[in-house]
C-alpha cells in the first residue's frame, strides 16, 4: 500500500478529492472529502495531487525554531494530537520537542500483536515532527503505540533516561479543553511522554489525612442563562453515549439550579434546544417536584424558540 493516513489524493475518474482517512485493506482506502464523507474507493483509482505527491510525502518535519538564549531545557517531550485543517475528521500526532536536545526517535504501533514501525528519526531541539494520522472517531481503533527516545546533545550536559513508553490513547485523554501547542502554534490535545518523576512527601501525606475540612465551601455564582448543549460542556462528546450525555447534562443543571437557589437568585434559564424532546422532558420531571421553584416556562420565544426553560424561584 502506498499511501498512507493524511495523505491528499484525487480521484482519477471523478472531479473528487481529499484526505485518505482509512486503510481498508491492501487494495482499498477510505478517502474523506470536503463534506467530511468518507468513500470507499480502489487505491488504483486515486493519485496524489500535485504539491501533495510523492516528493513532499516523506516530508515530516516541521521546520525548527532558534533555541533562546538561556538555560538549557531538559523537559518537553511532547505528543500533540492535532485535528486536519481541511479534514475535520482526521487527526494527526506529533512528536514536540521543547528540549534543548536532539530526541533520536522511534516509533511503532502494535496491534493484535502485529507490529509496524511509523517514525524513525532525529527531532532537532524546539522542533517538532508529524509522525501518525489516523481519524479520532475510530480511536477504540488505534493501535498501541511505542515511543522510543534518546536524548543527544554536544553541550556538557547530563543525558536523561532514554524513553521507553508504550501508550493507548482512551477517550479520556481527549477529555480536556484543547491548549495552544508550543512551536506548532495551533489548538489542540498534549500530551507530555517525559513527565517529572512523581515524589511523595510521606509527612505530608500524613498531614493531610488529619487536616480538617473546609467549613464551609464557595458556591460560584451561575450565569442567568446556561447552555446544555453538550458540546458546550464536553470536548470528548463524539466518544459518549445517548444515557451518559443526559446524565451530564441533568447533572450540570443539577448544579446550576443549586447554586442559583443558594445565591438567591430570581431566576435562571436553561437552554436545552428542541431535538428529541428528551433533556427537555427530564428537566421538567426534576423541576415540578423541587420545593424552591416557584414556576417554569418557555424561555422568550423569540430567542430561543421552543429550546429553553426559564424556571423562577421562591
Amino acid at each position: 500500500m502506498k499511501y498512507k493516513l493524511g495523505d491528499f489524493v484525487r480521484f482519477v475518474d471523478e472531479k473528487l478529492e481529499g484526505y485518505v482517512t482509512r486503510i481498508i485493506d491492501e487494495q482499498m482506502i477510505g478517502v474523506t472529502v470536503e463534506d467530511d464523507f468518507e468513500i470507499p474507493v480502489l487505491a488504483s483509482k486515486v493519485t496524489y495531487v500535485h504539491g501533495h505527491g510523492a516528493a513532499s510525502h516523506d516530508e515530516e518535519y516541521v521546520a525548527p525554531t532558534n533555541i533562546p538564549a538561556g538555560e538549557f531545557k531538559s523537559k518537553g517531550v511532547h505528543i500533540a494530537v492535532i485535528t486536519d485543517a481541511k479534514a475535520n475528521a482526521l487527526v494527526h500526532l506529533y512528536l514536540v520537542n521543547e528540549t534543548s536536545y536532539q530526541l533520536l526517535t522511534a516509533i511503532t504501533t502494535e496491534q493484535q500483536k502485529t507490529f509496524k514501525g511509523e517514525f524513525a528519526g532525529i527531532i532537532e531541539p524546539q522542533s517538532s515532527a508529524k509522525v501518525y494520522s489516523a481519524k479520532l472517531s475510530d480511536l477504540q481503533l488505534w493501535p498501541k503505540f511505542i515511543f522510543q527516545v534518546l536524548f543527544y546533545t554536544k553541550q556538557n550536559q547530563p543525558l536523561p533516561e532514554p524513553l521507553n513508553i508504550t501508550e493507548q490513547f482512551k477517550a479520556k485523554d481527549f477529555a480536556g479543553a484543547k491548549k495552544l501547542v508550543p512551536l506548532l502554534k495551533q489548538q489542540g490535545w498534549l500530551i507530555q511522554l517525559d513527565q517529572p518523576e512523581l515524589i511523595i512527601d510521606a509527612q505530608k501525606l500524613k498531614e493531610s489525612f488529619f487536616k480538617p475540612a473546609e467549613e464551609k465551601q464557595e458556591v460560584q455564582k451561575p450565569a442567568t442563562e446556561l447552555d446544555l448543549h453538550i458540546e458546550k460542556l464536553r470536548d470528548d462528546h463524539q466518544f459518549l453515549s445517548s444515557s451518559e450525555i443526559l446524565n451530564i447534562q441533568t447533572d450540570h443543571f443539577k448544579k446550576a439550579l443549586d447554586s442559583a437557589i443558594v445565591h438567591q437568585m430570581p431566576d435562571i434559564t436553561f437552554i436545552h434546544g428542541t431535538g428529541n424532546g428528551i433533556l427537555k422532558h427530564e428537566l421538567h420531571k426534576l423541576l415540578s417536584k423541587h420545593p424552591k421553584v416557584q414556576t417554569f416556562m418557555d424561555a422568550r420565544k423569540e430567542k430561543f424558540g421552543y429550546g429553553a426553560t426559564k424556571v423562577i424561584l421562591k
